[in-house]
């Protein structure tokens, strides 16, 4: 007896010390949804963090926050600039900094630490850092914009031109100087920090003493310089020396000027290109200097002898000057710098991910169809700019053209991506040389080369360098497949606007930034290039409310290419993902008024509720060529937006508090409702529009089926709409996302399979078969050579495979990921295993589960502060063990009822394994 006492005591003792040591540590430090970063503006920066724990069922029950100009001060408790104290609260997302206010170019370090909700606390997390931009104009004012020329106003074009320009007459001819800009300067005393804040119009390589400052490429982002000109911030601590200092610049035009040569989709004139930057350093006795650009600058033209963004770079090796970057290099044949008059755009710090070279992808075959022309095959359609190695005499050069797509006798061919563009190398006759362009980029998988013949060439592959958020894979080749075809078209599409394509265009198209914003965000953290693309729909938002269907407005279309609503609804439906994502209500309170002058707008040009123009489901397979809406009335998907904004407004206006606003959407948004079933709806045959597949995906989807109809009769006829074309999919860029999440959510998983399990009609599988790597622009992919063959336009599948397949869907009222699904829709589809994760603003969500014979079992990980109803094709909890134990036993699972023939358990957060039968 005496021995089972003290065993019940050394296991309760067990008990107690595992939960009083167990590990519980905030991790993942964030400052504005970024670790560590520089050049914030906010006054009130939001901070975040994960919690990172051993233990299932955690959440925070309280947290403290300590922020100091001084890391040691920080450790020691000397200086702390903000203490906020223990304050109770689950919230670990977007928690505003609540101290004295902070200073400009200033380096600042914070720690947390958190109690769960039983009183244990977290030791001190690591220190994490970041540092403040330039926070007024007035700073600004000091430094100047400089240029080795000056475009005279009668010569500017703003905004730019569609087109070639034809008509411009003399203007947007000549070649602008992509110049050098240079700085020597001295510094006595030893440095403590150094940032440098620098801008380029339209883009810029920063070096510092010989050396390029940054990896950055194409930076800083493209904007309406009109209205708002970016800077890169960057720490150069190190790069300074006591003694003489050497800045350094090579500016490019960008989309900031674009002539009327080669290649061009959009010509404009904002300015020649042109500098401005601001060196702040500081140094150890507490003194600090500023290095601005003024006219004591030099300049000299560049070797970049032509940049343009549409039509491709060539670069005079003999034009090099050796060490022109470094100290005791003779600059007396420099031109002092002229003081510009910059754009009138506010400069403002970059927050979207820079542009980076991401991937190097070498040639996997090479072909000579003729005598001097050889063709690089890559293997990989993906956006991006050759790197070359070669040696050869002064003066020979290299002609480099890329495509998408070769002809039938094997040459090249840029119908699909915009013809004449290409780079051009002279050499300078000096051993090996390397080169790579630095003002432009293309999207291409072939490259034909003329001329000196390369030692290598590589395609360096280009995009917005934000972090990875998912990952998906599956016991299903194919599909496998599509994830990557998919994503490749992703991946080359993001840079500091979401393109359509990154050839042709290169312009911000927002109908694809929101039907495929739920792809997106699942590969990539798009929180900051989204976040970006809402201040752009700001700035081009017209006077009376119209949205144009691209942002930054370079370039003005006509009629439903500039309004459209089905492209225009991104200005509600974006700020509404980006709250729903990332927990985030800053952006619903700086977007409130463009979307309710966007809603507005529509209001205006309704009639009866109903709104008649656009170019509706664009693309989609009808009889007639690709283009503007064959199979769905134009009205229909307009109006289903209308519905869709309003709908969204009654939502925010609820989050924001705003009562009168709430009542005055949700009545709106009834009347709608009402006028699109008058409109639109058969009652007799519970047809919607013309009984296409978009026709009837967009009102099941939107939840526009009238009260009282036949739902089930309106989804019967969706199902036959299909099947009469041989489960093909018709539906366009518009309706193809709506058509993939109302079957999903209508409990058709199984026909969305056999849709696109298939290599024989156009669709994903279609495209691989035919040799497509990246998402073509229509579902014939490399069959209709005329189109982009890199385009995300129809990429929805991608949603599907993490919210249908691995079942990760948001609850209804969530944000930031804390109360979630897990719900895969895997029945009476021939699959046996999945496997995905996400990484959500509130920690890692993985899902794996596989099928063997009648057991299913499933592997779930829900981060702490967070839970997820998991759903389980069973009738009773004795056909379930958790972890290997019966149901009973696991005393995780706090709440369990039943739906639709599944068990739905309330998960809270931690490691399980479901098992059934």
């Amino acid at each position: 007896m005496r021995f089972r006492y003290k065993s019940i005591l050394v296991l309760c003792l067990s008990i107690i010390s595992f939960d009083l040591f167990a590990s519980l540590q905030p991790v993942n430090l964030t400052v504005e949804y970024k670790k560590n970063p520089l050049g914030i503006e906010a006054a009130r920066p939001r901070l975040g963090w994960w919690i990172d724990t051993d233990r299932s069922d955690v959440r925070q029950g309280a947290y403290q926050i300590q922020v100091s100009p001084s890391k040691q001060g920080l450790l020691n408790g000397k200086s702390v600039l903000w203490n906020s104290g223990r304050r109770n609260t689950d919230r670990n997302i977007s928690v505003l900094y609540d101290g004295p206010a902070l200073k400009s170019a200033q380096k600042y370090y914070w720690r947390v630490r958190v109690w769960n909700t039983k009183g244990k606390a977290s030791n001190w997390s690591e220190v994490a850092g970041f540092a403040t931009g330039i926070l007024t104009q007035q700073e600004w004012a000091k430094a100047s914009w400089i240029s080795n020329e000056v475009l005279p106003d009668s010569l500017k074009v703003i905004p730019g031109i569609h087109g070639s320009g034809d008509g411009l007459g003399n203007k947007l001819l000549k070649r602008a100087v992509n110049p050098y800009f240079k700085k020597s300067f001295q510094l006595k005393k030893s440095i403590a920090q150094a940032s440098v804040f620098v801008s380029g119009m339209g883009q810029h390589e920063l070096y510092l003493n010989g050396k390029k400052v940054s990896a950055d490429f194409l930076t800083p982002g493209w904007t309406n310089y009109e209205k708002r000109c970016l800077y890169n911030t960057y720490d150069v601590t190190n790069q300074l020396q006591q003694g003489e200092n050497v800045l350094g610049s090579i500016v490019g035009g960008g989309f900031f000027y674009i002539n009327r040569e080669r290649y061009r989709k959009v010509v404009s004139g904002y300015g020649y290109p042109m500098f401005r930057l601001i060196l702040q350093i500081r140094f150890t006795d507490g003194t600090s200097t500023r290095v601005v650009t003024d006219e004591s600058w030099k300049t000299m033209a560049s070797p970049v002898v032509y940049s343009s963004i549409y039509g491709g770079e060539d670069y005079d090796a003999r034009l090099e000057q050796k060490g022109w970057n470094q100290k005791s290099f003779n600059d007396a044949s420099w031109k002092n710098a002229i003081v510009a008059k910059g754009p009138d755009g506010k400069m403002a710090a970059q927050i979207e991910y820079p542009v980076r070279v991401m991937d190097t992808i070498p040639v996997k075959k090479i072909s000579v169809p003729e005598a001097g022309k050889s063709i690089y095959d890559f293997g990989q359609n993906a956006s991006g700019i050759v790197s070359i190695k070669l040696s050869g005499k002064r003066g020979d050069k290299i002609k480099i053209t890329p495509s998408e797509l070769l002809t039938d006798k094997g040459f090249i061919t840029q119908k699909s991506s915009g013809e004449n563009f290409y780079f051009e190398y002279t050499l300078k006759g000096e051993g090996v040389e390397e080169w790579t362009p630095k003002f432009t980029y293309y999207g291409f998988r072939y490259a034909m080369i003329e001329g000196v013949k390369p030692t290598s060439v590589e395609l360096l592959h280009t995009r917005n360098s934000a972090p990875g958020a998912g990952s998906f894979s599956s016991s299903n080749e194919l599909f496998n497949k599509i994830y990557h075809l998919i994503d490749w078209s992703l991946r080359s599409n993001i840079v500091s606007v979401s393109t359509d394509c990154p050839h042709r265009e290169k312009l911000g198209w927002l109908e694809q930034a929101h039907l495929m914003g739920e792809s997106v965000k699942f590969n990539y953290d798009v929180f900051h290039l989204y976040n970006k693309i809402v201040d752009d729909m700001i700035e081009a938002q017209l006077p009376d409310g119209m949205m144009p269907s691209i942002a930054p407005e370079f370039v003005q279309f006509d009629g439903p290419f500039r309004d459209d609503p089905g492209y225009g609804s991104a200005a509600v439906i974006l700020p509404w993902y980006l709250y729903k994502w990332y927990g985030d209500t800053d952006v619903l309170q700086k977007s409130y008024p463009m979307m309710k002058k966007y809603v507005s707008y529509l209001q205006r040009k309704s009639v009866s509720n109903v709104i008649t123009y656009g170019l509706g489901d664009w693309l989609d397979i009808g009889p007639n060529s690709p283009g503007v809406s064959q199979l769905t009335p134009i009205a229909l998907t307009a109006t289903a937006f209308y519905y869709q904004d309003v709908m969204l407004l009654a939502k925010m206006a609820r989050t924001l508090g705003n009562k009168e606003d709430t009542k005055v959407y949700d009545l709106l948004a009834a009347d709608i409702k009402k006028a699109f079933n008058a409109k639109f709806f058969d009652k007799n045959t519970c047809v919607y529009g013309s009984g296409s597949q978009t026709s009837y995906s967009m009102p099941l989807y939107l939840g526009l089926v009238e009260d009282g109809a036949d739902r089930e009769k309106v989804f019967e006829n969706l199902k036959d709409s299909i099947l009469v074309h041989d489960k093909r999919i018709t539906a366009g860029d518009i309706g193809h996302r709506f058509l993939v999440q109302a079957l999903a959510q209508e409990g058709a998983s199984d026909l969305l399979y056999q849709m696109n399990n298939r290599t024989d009609v156009p669709g994903y599988g279609y495209q691989i078969k035919n040799g497509a790597t990246a998402l073509a622009e229509h579902w014939s992919g490399p069959t209709a050579d005329f189109l982009s063959q890199n385009h995300m336009i129809f990429g929805h599948l991608m949603e599907w495979f993490y919210s249908g397949l691995a079942g990760i869907r948001q609850q209804e009222d969530d944000s930031g990921y804390r109360n979630f699904i897990i719900d895969p829709k895997f029945q009476g589809i021939d699959m046996d295993w999945v496997k995905s994760s996400y990484q959500s603003v509130n920690g890692i969500i993985s899902v794996s589960w596989k099928k063997s014979g009648s057991k299913f079992t499933m592997k779930v990980t829900i981060p702490a502060n967070s839970s997820a109803e998991v759903f389980l094709k069973v009738s009773s909890v004795d056909e379930v063990t958790i972890n290997g134990l019966k149901f009973l036993a696991a005393k995780e699972i706090k709440q369990v009822r039943k739906q639709d023939g599944k068990l739905i358990l309330t998960v809270p957060s931690g490691t399980y394994e479901f098992e059934c039968n």
